[in-house]
């Protein structure tokens, strides 16, 4: 079986220099035409693999849709990671970045804690042996604040029929989203869209607290400084200016740009 993975990722690998024939994918990794067929076959199957019409391979779709994914995550969470701070500083709440999968979920890249903390998910956390965080945890994108935004991005095409929502519209026009029960848990949560250099939304920015502790309207006041974080995020990232960009508040600047490649 390790024989066998370790051959169809050498051949994937090899793909990358351009399209080949059965007889050079069996030659670069030094087996009969035949295996290097069932290999090909295997990881065209999955998407890894595109056959074309010259019987030429070439790589598929899958690879570029999980490249795509890898490098969006990282890059913005390595971007993000000094505005977030700063915000979670200044504000005193749970600030968090996620993107949306393609399931229809996000998944939550970034957390850092707020000065509050339920004392119940402390003691749960505790006798699980792990630190309270998001990181890495994956929600239902229409039951949070910042799915909704993220969703509210989408072209029309692109966004799932059984997520449509009434308020999408007044997300995508107000820019921003709000949650005074998200995902069943007893917070408040506002959230705020990151675009690319297409003007399209690549991940999301939150701020959250202890609904007994903050209440909706308070986090509300505190929107300002999430929509210039955001922004500051989307500059450093390769987007353009927009009028909530603010350099007094986050120190943004237009020229600083992050390189992605």
């Amino acid at each position: 079986m390790s024989q066998s993975v370790d051959r169809a990722l050498t051949l994937l690998g090899s793909l990358g220099d351009g399209p080949v024939t059965l007889e050079q994918a069996a030659t670069s990794i030094g087996v009969h035409k035949s295996t290097a067929l069932r290999l090909l076959r295997n990881l065209e199957e999955h998407g890894f693999v595109h056959r074309q019409a010259d019987r030429r391979y070439r790589v598929g779709g899958k690879v570029l849709s999980l490249a795509q994914q890898a490098l969006r995550g990282i890059d913005v969470r390595q971007v993000a990671a000094p505005y977030l701070a700063a915000l979670n500083e200044r504000s005193g709440c749970t600030v968090q970045l996620a993107v949306l999968e393609e399931n229809g979920e996000v998944l939550y890249l970034d957390e850092l804690p707020g000065r509050w903390s339920t004392e119940a998910r402390r003691s749960t956390e505790a006798r699980r042996g792990n630190e309270p965080t998001r990181i890495g945890q994956r929600a239902p994108a229409a039951g949070t604040a910042i799915g909704r935004v993220l969703l509210a991005g989408l072209p029309e095409d692109g966004r799932p029929a059984h997520q449509l929502s009434p308020d999408l519209a007044a997300v995508r026009t107000r820019g921003w989203a709000a949650e005074s029960a998200e995902h069943r848990e007893p917070v408040t949560c506002v959230a705020a869209p990151v675009a690319g250099s297409d003007g399209r939304a690549v991940a999301a920015c939150a701020i959250s607290a202890p609904a007994d502790r903050v209440s909706p309207a308070e986090l509300v006041r505190l929107v300002p400084e999430l929509l210039c974080t955001a922004e500051a995020v989307s500059l450093a990232y390769g987007g353009s200016p927009t009028p909530r960009w603010c350099e007094n508040r986050c120190g943004a600047r237009p020229a600083a740009r992050a390189s992605r490649t």
